[in-house]
């Protein structure tokens, strides 16, 4: 099916959590909190951002900090929190924090590495503390590609093992693929896995080189142009959602599709300022805000500008007025083809690939192939 990866996230406990198109307070709260339980992990991935180890740091944040964390999330009106790693399973109070935030009224979804540490009791044990979706990663659509990226063997049958448990257990489920040279030219099978694994989402994140990946990983604008295209064509009627995370050039071939498809004109809906009008998407310090294993407070996993820490500071505050944020929040302040794109508003561009390549928080997404119209610049 295809939808609009909006701001908005359907607030049932149920199977989807679908991207609506509600507005939201998007200055005020973010839709979306993720948090960094942990750097540990027995995978050795190629891309990671976290630059993970096989052991635990002695800084992270303590269970009783973390459930402070998860109150103060919940107090700011964020819906959604995401218990990322490193692995979550490392964490041996994991079901306890889920429990947590679950009573806090937060929607909870984990991300467990692909290994032989998260078992089925595991899950079933996340279920009955109220965990609502299962997110694994699935980088390839055979073992040998797939662990290829992991740099561990076994890592595929571990990921398609836990997919299938958490199916048997009733627990919704979605896959996220790291698009990178070793895969883009395997969409239709990464569907096609999908679909036979029957998850409510395919979530597909393109490279940003930070942590261990570099600018190796990355792929072509014109290239990454053709691949979002395709992603669009394959969720035209495919049974799961599809959305991008650090491709938010994504939202533009949609409205761009929807306003063919309603023979309208691309250019039609924009405000007297020129900007094409619909609700802000996702990205790095919009609507989103990372906490680190040790606290810290980021616009995203993958741009490690330092806004705070939550043993010092409120959460809600750093979000709502530290400059980065803010800086984030203003799309009037992008320069360069993203400055004057008409699409700015509902994408803006990966501010943590133009950080990262360019060192310049406003810059232009490098990986982004839309000449907008009367664009003369360089």
């Amino acid at each position: 099916m295809l939808t609009l990866p909006m701001v908005g996230i359907h607030l049932k406990r149920a199977d989807t959590l679908r991207a609506t198109s509600q507005p939201t307070p998007i200055d005020e709260r973010p839709m979306l909190a993720i948090w960094e339980l942990t750097q540990a992990c027995d995978l050795a991935c190629v891309h990671c951002r976290a630059c993970a180890v096989a052991w635990r740091d002695p800084k992270e944040l303590s269970t009783d900090e973390g459930k402070k964390l998860l109150d103060d999330i919940a107090a700011m009106g964020t819906p959604l929190v995401i218990f990322t790693g490193g692995d979550p399973a490392k964490r041996p109070d994991l079901v306890e924090l889920v429990a947590h935030a679950a009573r806090a009224g937060l929607i909870v979804a984990v991300t467990p590495s692909g290994t032989a540490l998260f078992q089925k009791p595991l899950l079933e044990q996340l279920k009955e503390a109220g965990v609502a979706r299962i997110a694994v990663s699935v980088d390839g659509p055979d073992a040998k590609t797939h662990d290829a990226f992991r740099g561990v063997e076994g890592s595929f049958e571990h990921s398609i093992r836990i997919l299938t448990d958490a199916k048997q257990l009733g627990i919704p489920r979605q896959i996220n693929t790291t698009l990178a040279p070793h895969n883009i030219d395997r969409l239709d099978e990464m569907a096609a896995l999908a679909k036979q694994l029957e998850v409510v989402l395919l979530g597909v994140f393109v490279v940003v080189p930070t942590g261990r990946a570099d600018t190796r990983l990355l792929v072509s604008p014109e290239r990454l142009e053709v691949a979002l295209n395709q992603l669009a064509d394959l969720a035209d009627g495919a049974p799961f959602d599809v959305k991008t995370t650090a491709a938010p050039h994504f939202r533009r071939i949609l409205l761009e599709r929807r306003a063919e498809r309603d023979a309208i004109g691309v250019y039609r809906d924009i405000d007297r300022d020129g900007h094409v009008r619909g609700p802000r998407g996702i990205n790095d310090g919009v609507g989103l805000v990372f906490v680190s294993h040790r606290g810290e407070i980021f616009p995203s996993g993958f741009l490690p500008l330092l806004a705070g820490n939550v043993r010092e500071d409120s959460i809600a505050d750093v979000y709502r007025h530290s400059p980065i944020f803010t800086q984030l929040r203003d799309a009037g302040r992008l320069t360069g083809k993203c400055g004057a794109c008409a699409f700015k508003r509902v994408c803006g561009g990966s501010r943590a690939r133009a950080w990262a390549v360019t060192h310049d928080l406003s810059a232009s997404d490098p990986t982004c192939a839309y000449v907008p119209r009367g664009w003369r610049g360089a």
